[in-house]
């Protein structure tokens, strides 16, 4: 073969038309998932993995029940029942996707993606100018992390063993505490000093003073800075803080996720779950006001108690499962940890969107709320600083919970009617 000096010096043209056919090449093989879980299978484990996606049969009944303008309280209940499933599935796909892109990028995906529907009907109802449901949805998700999961998972462990043990170091119980005092100081500062005090209503959520709003504004931008820290910490300065103890009681090896689906079909899975609870969680919102009216609900037990139980969903059969299987190291990091997101990362996300679109979203919360969030956290505290568990500390969680749930639902007033005959 006769060359010349126009002749390429390699056999596929050039450099530059290698690099096309790798890039593609990549791509391809990405979508097809070379050496793993095809799509059929992976939608397949997706959406019949778990009797439990059977109540994705609300999510349409959502969608007819709204456009159709059917009652507020059949909205409602169909919205909520239809993110139940949906928040599992955002876990599962989650996890699955988490498996190919290392320790790092997990843990960044997890923060992400872990508190993804509190965000969602967050977002929601910002902007819909519920406040009072921001407020009180974001304190019932740390609420019912830390007092109803983690009471429920150290119950659940200790009937099955005596004793559990995790990391006692006590980081994240210190930035659980800092998050705690940040919102103390703002319902001090409204309470207590005249220019917090001035131009106050009987709602302050709906009157912020300026000097209220530049705390909160100040502190969520200052608790997002934490947030970060807190992630380059566990996941690459100060690892070991968050490894369990060796112990000869707790020494089985940790599972690790089985790999059911395509790296690609869990990224679209993801992001198709994540449109899907938007609007959901839209009509969730939209029907609040109607539905805490009609059937007299208090919103700050809608907030407190109800929502919650939809964004954590699969975090409460997850962490108590890893607790009855002795991997309590699992429990505090889904407790703890999503606590730890909700306080340092979401709620201040929260105030700087509402900064942005216009609303006037505070870290202000009511005296009563304050005072629930500061005793629940010190309990908490008492209970973990030693790294070890047993079912009467989860006992006493929950009867944390059922008491502050109580008193959420004490404006419930057929409930009060039957309380007072018994």
């Amino acid at each position: 073969m006769t060359t010349s000096e126009s002749s390429p010096l390699l056999e596929n043209g050039g450099l530059s038309g290698h690099r096309n056919v790798s890039l593609t090449r990549r791509v391809v093989n990405f979508m097809k998932g070379d050496g793993e879980p095809s799509w059929a299978e992976s939608f397949k484990f997706f959406f019949f993995g778990t009797w439990f996606n059977i109540l994705l049969v609300f999510i349409p009944l959502s969608f007819i029940s709204h456009n159709l303008g059917w009652d507020a309280g059949l909205i409602f209940l169909f919205s909520f029942m239809a993110i139940v499933p949906l928040a599992k599935l955002l876990g599962e796909a989650t996890d699955q996707l988490s498996i190919k892109l290392g320790q790092t990028m997990s843990g960044l995906l997890n923060a992400s993606f872990g508190n993804a529907v509190e965000i969602i009907v967050g977002v929601a109802a910002l902007l819909n100018g519920q406040l009072r449901i921001v407020q009180t949805s974001m304190l019932g998700s740390i609420l019912s992390n830390i007092l109803l999961v983690l009471g429920c998972s150290f119950l659940a462990g200790g009937l099955y063993h005596q004793e559990g043990i995790f990391n006692g170091t006590g980081a994240q119980a210190c930035l659980m505490t800092l998050s705690c005092i940040t919102l103390v100081i703002p319902a001090a500062y409204a309470s207590t000093t005249e220019a917090g005090m001035e131009n106050y209503c009987d709602d302050s959520s709906e009157c912020p003073t300026a000097g209220l709003l530049l705390i909160s504004r100040g502190t969520a931008i200052l608790l997002l800075g934490v947030y970060c820290a807190y992630i380059c910490v566990q996941l690459k300065s100060h690892p070991k803080l968050f490894i369990t103890p060796t112990d000869e009681s707790n020494n089985e090896e940790t599972e690790e996720t089985v790999p059911r689906m395509g790296t690609a079909a869990a990224g679209v899975a993801l992001l198709s779950v994540t449109v899907v609870i938007a609007f959901c969680a839209e009509y969730l919102v939209s029907s609040i006001e109607e539905t805490a009216v009609r059937y007299s609900i208090p919103k700050v037990f809608i907030g407190v108690v109800l929502l919650p139980i939809v964004g954590n969903a699969a975090e409460h059969v997850t962490s108590v499962w890893m607790a009855m299987k002795n991997k309590y190291e699992l429990t505090i990091t889904i407790c703890i940890g999503s606590s730890i997101q909700i306080a340092c990362f979401v709620v201040p996300l929260l105030v700087i969107v509402g900064w942005i679109v216009g609303q006037p979203l505070t870290l202000h919360f009511h005296n009563f709320e304050t005072i629930v969030l500061f005793v629940s956290v010190f309990l908490v505290n008492l209970l973990i600083m030693d790294g070890r568990s047993n079912y009467m500390e989860g006992l006493m969680l929950l009867t944390l919970y059922l008491v502050i749930a109580i008193a959420c639902e004490s404006r419930l007033e057929p409930f009060n009617h039957i309380l007072i005959v018994l």
